[in-house]
C-alpha cells in the first residue's frame, strides 16, 4: 500500500519534491511497519512505540515502567554502561527511550554504513538490557530527585491533583514515574518483569524514514524485535472520570497560582473531532487571537498565557487548560474562563473565526514534515490513533468540510460549563475549594 503526498509537503530538509511514497510493510516474521524511502541523504530514522507505557505498571508497582525504560540504554549484552554509550557514539547512531502513559518510545538514527551495527545494538538494549545494580541506583537516583522537584513545582502539582481527583484508583489517576516510596521499593526483579510486560510484540507500532528499502527494512524488524515477548502485560481497563464542576485549591506559598482546568473531552475516532479540534483551537488553542487568550490576557491582563487542548488516551478522554495568574485575580480569570466557555457552548464560533482558523490549521500542516525524525514521527502517531495510510493528504480536506452548523452543534456536545473543574495550586484570594 502507498501514498502520493501533495507537493506542499516540505520534507527532509531539502527542496520540495512533487511526491513521495509511504509504503506499508511486513516483515517475514509479521511486524509490520511504515516506510518512506529517501535516499539522497545516507541515513535512517527509526521510531518504535509499545503500546501501554507506564499505564500497564503492575499494582504496588508504579514507577516500574518508567525507571526500566530510562535503564534500557545503561549496559545491554556484553557491555556496561559506559561501554554502550561508546560503542553507540563510534558508530554516530543516536538512541532515545522514553515512557509516557499510553506508550514507551524508542527513537534511532543511524548512517547508512553502520546500519547493521547499529541496529545489533538496538537490539541489545531492547532485548538484552543488563539492568546492572549500579545502572540500577544512579538512574532510581534521578527519577526521586525529579520526584523531589516536582513537589515543588505548581504545574506539577496542578496536573497530578487533577488526575488523581479524575481517575482515582486507575493508573492515569497517578504519575507515571511514581511516587518517592514507590521507586524507593522497586527490585531488579520488579524491573525486570517491567521490561517484559511493557515490550512485547503484540503491542508494536514501527515506522521508518530515510535511506533504507521496504525489503532491508523487513530483514531490519524481525533482527531487531523478532526476539522480544510475544504477548505483553494486560492493558487496563477504561478510566472512569469522577469529578464533578467546582474548584479544588491546593495550598501552595507562591505568587503566581497555577490553575489546570477541564472536563471529559472527545475521542480521537469520533465523527465529530475534526470540529471539536477547529472549535478549540478558536476558544482556546493558544495563539494570540483565541478567545481565551483575549479575554483572559490581552483585555484584562490576567495572565501572561492561556491554553486549551484535547487530550484523547487510550482508556479515558479529557478536554483541559491552564494558566497562571496572581492569587489576587485568580476568581476572576476563572469566572471569565467559565462565561467564555458557556458563550462558546451556546453559541459556536462566527465565520470569521472558522475561515482564519481553517487557513491556518490547513497551511500549518506541512510543516510538520520537516525532515526524517519528525516524519517518522508522525506517521508512528498516525498508527497509534489507527489513522489511515493516507491521512496526510486527506486530512486537510477534513479540515475544510466542518461547517458553521458543524460547529455549533459540536460545541452545544462537547463543552460543559457546568462541568469544568478548576484545580488551583497557590494561595488564591477569596477562591476556597467547593467540593
Amino acid at each position: 500500500m502507498m501514498l502520493r503526498l501533495a507537493a506542499a509537503l516540505i520534507l527532509f530538509a531539502l527542496p520540495l519534491r512533487a511526491e513521495v511514497e509511504i509504503k506499508e510493510v511486513t516483515s517475514p516474521g509479521g511486524i509490520t511497519a511504515w516506510l518512506v524511502e529517501e535516499h539522497e541523504l545516507p541515513f535512517t530514522a527509526l521510531e518504535i512505540r509499545f503500546k501501554g507505557g507506564t499505564s500497564v505498571d503492575q499494582p504496588g508497582k508504579r514507577g516500574a515502567v518508567n525507571l526500566m525504560t530510562g535503564l534500557i540504554e545503561e549496559g545491554a549484552g556484553d557491555l556496561d554502561a559506559q561501554g554502550f554509550a561508546t560503542a553507540r557514539d563510534d558508530l554516530a547512531a543516536t538512541f532515545s527511550f522514553r515512557a509516557n502513559t499510553d506508550a514507551v518510545g524508542v527513537s534511532a538514527r543511524f548512517l547508512s554504513e553502520n546500519r547493521d551495527q547499529a541496529v545489533a545494538l538496538l537490539r541489545s538494549a531492547l532485548v538484552e538490557p543488563r539492568f546492572d545494580t549500579d545502572a540500577l541506583e544512579r538512574v532510581r537516583g534521578q527519577v526521586l530527585s525529579g520526584l523531589a522537584s516536582d513537589a515543588k513545582d505548581p504545574n506539577a502539582l496542578a496536573g497530578r491533583a487533577f488526575d488523581a481527583a479524575a481517575f482515582g484508583d486507575h493508573p492515569y489517576g497517578t504519575p507515571g514515574d511514581g511516587t518517592v516510596e514507590s521507586v524507593t521499593a522497586l527490585t531488579r526483579d520488579d524491573i525486570v518483569a517491567a521490561h517484559k510486560g511493557a515490550l512485547a510484540r503484540d503491542r508494536i507500532y514501527v515506522s521508518a524514514v530515510g535511506d533504507i528499502t521496504a525489503a532491508d527494512l523487513g530483514t531490519l524488524l524481525d533482527r531487531l524485535l523478532g526476539d522480544l515477548p510475544a504477548t505483553g502485560a494486560e492493558m487496563p481497563g477504561q478510566a472512569e472520570y469522577r469529578l464533578d464542576g467546582g474548584v479544588t485549591v491546593v495550598e501552595f506559598p507562591t505568587p503566581q497560582a497555577v490553575i489546570a482546568f477541564g472536563h471529559e473531552g472527545i475521542t480521537r475516532d469520533d465523527p465529530d473531532f475534526f470540529a471539536a479540534y477547529i472549535l478549540n483551537e478558536v476558544l482556546g488553542g493558544g495563539r494570540f487571537g483565541a478567545r481565551l487568550m483575549t479575554e483572559v490576557r490581552e483585555k484584562r491582563g490576567l495572565t501572561y498565557g492561556i491554553g486549551t487542548y484535547l487530550v484523547p488516551m487510550d482508556h479515558a478522554e479529557l478536554y483541559m487548560g491552564r494558566f497562571a495568574s496572581g492569587n489576587a485575580v485568580v476568581g476572576q480569570a476563572i469566572d471569565i474562563v467559565k462565561a467564555e466557555w458557556a458563550k462558546a457552548a451556546t453559541e459556536g464560533i462566527t465565520a470569521e473565526e472558522l475561515a482564519a482558523t481553517k487557513t491556518y490549521l490547513t497551511g500549518s500542516y506541512p510543516l510538520r514534515f520537516d525532515g526524517n525524525g519528525p516524519i517518522a514521527d508522525i506517521l508512528v502517531g498516525m498508527q497509534m490513533e489507527d489513522l489511515p495510510i493516507d491521512y496526510p493528504v486527506t486530512r486537510n480536506a477534513k479540515i475544510e468540510a466542518v461547517t458553521l452548523e458543524d460547529i455549533k452543534r459540536v460545541a452545544a456536545r462537547v463543552l460543559k460549563p457546568e462541568a469544568l473543574h478548576f484545580v488551583v495550586v497557590g494561595q488564591p484570594d477569596g477562591v476556597a475549594s467547593d467540593g
